[in-house]
C-alpha cells in the first residue's frame, strides 16, 4: 500500500482535523453506495479507509512516522526499510554475523520443520510469525432522529459482509464505533482479524438543534392561542405530542417538554425538548381587524 498521507492527499504536517476532513470527503466520494459496480472506486474506498486506520489513530500515526509500522499497520521487519539491516548487515556482539540473528531472520521467512529456528542445525526451521489483520475505517451516515434515539443499521463491509451496527442514543457527529474482528483478516495460523472503525456522520435536522442531551425547536403559534392560551401539536423525535400554551405568550416564550430530548442511555438520563414559540398572525379574523381599527381610532381621538 502506498503512503497513507498520499492516499488522503495530505503531507506529514497535516493536523488531526485535516486528516479527518480529508477522510470523510474521500470516503463519501468513493463509497460503494455512490459508485455501484465500480471496482476502481471500491479499491479507492478501501485505500482511503486503510489510510485513515493509521492516521486517524494517534498512536499508530506516531509509530508510522517513526517507521515502526508500514502503511497497512503491520510491524516492519527487524532490519528496517533498507533491506537486510538497513544497509548495516547482521551483527553479533563482536561485530560478526550472529547465528542467533540469522536464525531469527530465517524463522520469520520460512515455515516448516527444523530445530526451532536454530539455523545451522535444522535448516530454515521455526514457524512463520502470525500477524493481526489491519483495522479498516468507514463512514456511516444516519439521521438526526436516529442519533438522539439510537437505532440498529445493517451495513455491508468489503471484508466482513453484511453486519449489524448498533447506534447508541446520543451519539454525536464524528464519533467512532469499533466492530471487533470485522477488519482485514490476519496472516498466519490463529491470527485475529482487525477491527472495523465506523465513523458516524449525522445529517443536520431542519427542526431541532442539540445542546448536550437537550434539544431545541422553534414552533409557530397562532395569534388567538398566544393571547388566550390553548393547545398546540409539537413534533418530537419520538412523535407528535400536545402541549399547553399559557395565555399572553409572546414570540420567544420557551416551554419545556420533559424527557423528549436525547433518549436515555446507560447512566445518561433522557434530555428535554425546549420549545420556543413564534407567534404567526395567519389569516386575520374580520371581527378582530374591525376591533383593532376601532381601538386605533379611539387612541387617535385621545391624542
Amino acid at each position: 500500500m502506498k503512503d497513507p498521507y498520499a492516499a488522503l492527499g495530505l503531507t506529514r504536517s497535516a493536523t488531526d482535523k485535516e486528516i479527518r476532513s480529508a477522510y470523510r470527503k474521500l470516503a463519501k466520494e468513493h463509497h460503494p453506495d455512490h459508485n455501484p459496480n465500480d471496482k476502481k472506486a471500491e479499491e479507492a474506498f478501501k485505500a482511503v479507509g486503510a489510510a485513515y486506520a493509521i492516521l486517524g489513530d494517534k498512536e499508530k500515526r506516531a509509530r508510522f512516522d517513526r517507521g515502526e509500522i508500514d502503511g497497512e499497520g503491520n510491524e516492519r521487519g527487524p532490519f528496517g526499510p533498507g533491506g537486510f539491516g538497513g544497509g548495516q548487515g547482521f551483527h553479533g556482539g563482536d561485530g560478526q554475523f550472529s547465528q542467533e540473528d540469522l536464525g531469527a531472520f530465517f524463522s520469520d521467512m520460512f515455515s516448516g520443520g527444523g530445530a526451532g529456528g536454530n539455523f545451522g542445525q535444522g535448516g530454515f526451521g521455526g514457524r512463520r510469525r502470525s500477524r493481526r489483520g489491519a483495522d479498516r475505517s468507514y463512514t456511516l451516515t444516519i439521521s438526526f432522529e436516529d442519533s438522539v434515539l439510537g437505532t440498529t443499521s445493517r451495513v455491508t463491509l468489503p471484508e466482513a459482509g453484511t453486519v449489524e451496527v448498533r447506534i447508541p442514543a446520543g451519539i454525536e457527529d464524528g464519533q467512532t464505533l469499533r466492530l471487533s474482528g470485522k477488519g482485514a483478516p490476519g496472516m498466519g495460523e490463529g491470527a485475529s482479524s482487525g477491527d472495523a472503525l465506523i465513523t458516524i456522520s449525522v445529517t443536520p435536522s431542519a427542526v431541532y438543534t442539540r445542546e448536550g442531551r437537550d434539544l431545541r425547536a422553534s414552533i409557530p403559534v397562532d395569534l388567538t392561542t398566544a393571547i388566550l392560551g390553548g393547545k398546540i401539536v409539537v413534533p418530537t423525535p419520538k412523535g407528535q405530542v400536545t402541549m399547553k400554551v399559557p395565555p399572553h405568550s409572546d414570540t420567544g416564550t420557551v416551554l419545556r417538554l420533559g424527557g423528549r430530548g436525547v433518549a436515555e442511555h446507560g447512566k445518561h438520563k433522557a434530555g428535554n425538548l425546549y420549545v420556543m414559540l413564534q407567534v404567526k398572525i395567519g389569516k386575520v379574523d374580520p371581527a378582530l381587524e374591525a376591533f383593532l381599527a376601532e381601538q386605533q381610532a379611539h387612541e387617535s381621538e385621545k391624542a
